[in-house]
């Protein structure tokens, strides 16, 4: 059966002047249009798709894929506003997402973007976004595991980081401290997992965490010296965005590889910088 809002894999049934039509199962057969049927596609088949309603309310199928599906959080340009409707958002797709009057959560504005979070609509059975996240984020203890590599969406500032949406599920925080510079809301990150606390909340960081990133960071700080030539001017006082630009990684993180090669005695650090 065919899941809207999602990417589906589906038989197609038979061709027709607008396209291919394709088993819906209990949603009966649904088209794609002819614009979106690849080479080689053929009827006794099977194609990847994605699935949603038309501006006359009718289910379709695409090959393009939206930014953001169901049950996944999105940072999205509004389109277009209508105050008595609500506003329109672009997802990437021919038809814009509609995100209802009544789902706002601050100021919704034309040109600007918003962070929001896309649902089945229980009423209509449509695909509307909401810009209310609190009330679909995971609140049940979270299992993730120290060091777990996650994908980070920035949704707000706090005066100790940001926080962060985890995996499309919980909410964590980014501490301040750590980072080499400001972040922004709706930007998508790679993370990882510093801990699960006892009261549920969790630590994030761009960072491995622990004593284990250290032998990958340090490899990484070798082949960037052997590509130098043997030398890099990164040291104490580089600043934290300087070596993230250049190294991918926290000055901290740094400042704790360096030191264990330094305690190997495979690099010499400098004022000026370090080297071989």
């Amino acid at each position: 059966m065919a899941i809207l809002g999602k990417r589906n894999t589906l038989p197609i049934v038979r061709q027709a002047p607008p396209g291919y039509y394709l088993d819906g199962g209990t949603h009966g057969e649904i088209l794609l249009p002819g614009r979106y049927v690849p080479t080689g596609a053929m009827p006794g088949g099977t194609i990847d798709v994605f699935v949603y309603r038309d501006s006359e309310d009718r289910l379709v199928a695409t090959t393009e894929t939206p930014l953001v599906m169901v049950g996944e959080f999105g940072f999205l340009r509004v389109v277009s506003e209508l105050p008595a409707i609500g506003a329109f958002l672009d997802w990437g797709l021919e038809k814009d997402l509609l995100l209802p009057r009544r789902e706002y959560a601050g100021g919704i504005r034309t040109g600007g973007h918003a962070l929001v979070h896309v649902m089945l609509d229980e009423r209509s059975d449509r695909i509307v976004a909401t810009a209310r996240l609190s009330r679909h984020l995971n609140l049940t203890p979270a299992a993730y595991t120290e060091g777990q590599a996650v994908k980070l969406i920035v949704e707000s500032e706090t005066p100790l980081g940001y926080k962060a949406i985890v995996n499309n599920a919980h909410l964590g925080l980014l501490y301040r401290a750590e980072l080499a510079g400001p972040l922004s809301i709706g930007q998508v990150l790679d993370g990882f997992i510093r801990t699960v606390r006892p009261d549920g909340k969790i630590d994030l960081g761009l960072d491995p965490a622990g004593h284990r990133r250290l032998g990958p960071l340090a490899d990484q700080i070798l082949a960037a010296l052997k590509t130098a030539g043997g030398q890099l001017p990164y040291h104490d006082g580089s600043s934290p965005e300087e070596i993230r630009a250049a190294l991918g990684m926290s000055k901290k993180a740094f400042k704790q590889a360096i030191g264990v090669l330094y305690r190997e005695r495979r690099i010499v650090i400098e004022p000026t910088g370090i080297r071989l």
